[in-house]
């Protein structure tokens, strides 16, 4: 599932060059989903973080609650980082980065439908020092924690400096809805003013990239 048709025929097309897989189908939105699972039965999924109409994991978190054992991987551009923990928490059971090399995709897809987890060493170790040792935090470290899946993607793209408007046209959303995530985020994270919440979102996206 990804909503770029191009990257989502070259996957294609690398899956279908290995001697024992097969893309059975494709999808571009949510709402398609649910119904091509139904239809196709896969033996597994993998899903990125940007589809038209919600965010991947909320696919996946939808997606296992009614087929618990059907195993998915993300694939995603998105900073693993941000967004690794959180697909492993609705029940993904990979998470790597679309920039690594084609053998490392097949590596991973293989690793999840023989059953165990996929991670890049870096996150994985840092997942691990999290489960031994706690999570720690700085900043307002513990307040993005309460996010929502979509309010920490909109929280990271105003860190990254992006306007209400691109932000809306990147994820596939009205003005109006990226406008109440705002005011939702706002409120999660005690700030007062725009100017305060685009500070911490630049903070806090600079924090995770000196991780």
């Amino acid at each position: 599932m990804d909503d770029h048709p191009i990257f989502r025929d070259g996957i294609t097309q690398l899956i279908n060059h290995q001697p024992d897989m097969l893309v059975c189908g494709g999808v571009c939105s949510a709402a398609q989903a649910m119904s091509s699972v139904e239809e196709l039965k896969p033996d597994m999924l993998i899903v990125d973080i940007s589809i038209n109409g919600t965010n991947g994991i909320e696919v996946i978190k939808s997606i296992r609650a009614q087929y618990p054992t059907l195993p998915a991987l993300m694939l995603s551009s998105h900073d693993e980082n941000l967004y690794a923990e959180r697909a492993l928490r609705v029940g993904a059971r990979g998470y790597i980065m679309k920039a690594e090399a084609p053998e490392k995709v097949i590596e991973a897809i293989r690793r999840v439908l023989d059953g165990s987890l996929y991670l890049s060493e870096a996150i994985g170790g840092r997942l691990l020092d999290t489960f031994l040792n706690g999570r720690t935090s700085n900043g307002c470290g513990s307040a993005v924690d309460q996010l929502s899946d979509r309010e920490l993607e909109i929280f990271h793209a105003l860190g990254e400096g992006r306007s209400t408007r691109e932000i809306a046209l990147t994820l596939f959303l009205i003005v109006k809805t990226v406008e109440t995530h705002r005011a939702h985020i706002k409120e999660k994270l005690k700030v007062q003013t725009a100017p305060e919440l685009i500070r911490a979102a630049v903070e806090w996206v600079n924090s995770q990239a000196n991780q």
